[in-house]
């Protein structure tokens, strides 16, 4: 029953392979808890609004973040909703769960004076994982790409010539991201090395390990958190603040919104616009920081 609610949010609504394994993990939590470690039977069609509260309370006292508790609770839902769907179950016990409010925080980014020295720190160009690991780092702040996207880029979506990438992004949705010349010599002396490396003119996924296998994701934020430390001074040191640095300096750079949102793969505009209120609060400490006037009590 797991697999085929995994199957159909992944064909058919086609969420991300990270929320698809999300919510596996999820709903395996809540079977062990509703089956007490599989001595008991599942039985989803007698399963009651409490029941459900009893397992997102353990979860709570466990230390999960509101956020972590709001996901769960989606899970349930969606879950319970597929077997309305298509088990014929009468209602959704999941849904008078109210999730827990969620304080909203503007995505950390990188000052683009660290983000400089991070991206002009030396590097050997003749060794294939150094010039991987700085090409890793250099594409994500270039194109804003997400984890999944750059570990999953084909090498043959990689066009040098036209300067280009193609990406397969959320909800099987293709875009095109452009690049600039500097991340185009980084590319032709990468497949070089790689070719080298690997004894291979070509592969399958662009970005490979010295064996010509595939990067997977913990390896990615490794490098990047490694590149990073020391360097960037953010609270996180991660993949996704590299795709935060590249909106807000993109905005800050005087790009349309609109055109931001495309390259980013934002299916809406709303998700975009929190890269302006970094802006805005950016113009705000700069202004209060300037001008002669702005610390001047009245009086």
């Amino acid at each position: 029953m797991i697999e085929a609610f995994l199957k159909y949010i992944t064909s058919e609504l086609q969420l991300s392979d990270c929320t698809v394994e999300a919510y596996r993990s999820d709903l395996q939590q809540w079977i062990s808890f509703a089956t007490a470690d599989g001595r008991h039977d599942l039985r989803p069609e007698t399963t009651s609004t409490s029941d459900l509260r009893l397992w997102i309370a353990s979860v709570a006292r466990n230390g999960a973040s509101p956020r972590t508790i709001r996901r769960k609770i989606q899970s349930l839902r969606a879950f319970f909703r597929f077997l309305m769907r298509y088990h014929g179950l009468s209602f959704n016990p999941a849904m008078d769960i109210q999730p827990p409010k969620i304080a909203k925080e503007l995505p950390v980014y990188v000052r683009p004076e660290e983000m400089n020295a991070l991206l002009d720190a030396e590097n050997d160009p003749s060794d294939f994982e150094s010039t991987r690991n700085r090409l890793i780092i250099d594409m994500f702040y270039s194109t804003g790409l997400r984890c999944s996207e750059l570990m999953n880029l084909l090498d043959t979506n990689v066009d040098e010539k036209k300067g280009e990438l193609k990406v397969h992004g959320k909800r099987n949705k293709d875009r095109i991201v452009p690049f600039g010349p500097e991340l185009t010599d980084m590319i032709t002396r990468y497949r070089n090395l790689r070719q080298q490396q690997t004894g291979c003119a070509s592969s399958l996924t662009f970005f490979v390990r010295p064996d010509g296998q595939p990067l997977y994701r913990k390896l990615i934020y490794n490098i990047v958190h490694q590149a990073m430390e020391g360097t960037v001074h953010s609270s996180r040191k991660s993949p996704h603040v590299l795709r935060h640095s590249f909106a807000t300096d993109m905005l800050n750079g005087g790009a349309q919104i609109t055109s931001v949102q495309q390259l980013l793969g934002h299916q809406s505009l709303t998700a975009t616009q929190v890269y302006t209120h970094i802006s805005y609060r950016d113009l705000k400490q700069n202004y209060q920081l300037a001008h002669p006037r702005a610390q001047k009590k009245g009086g």
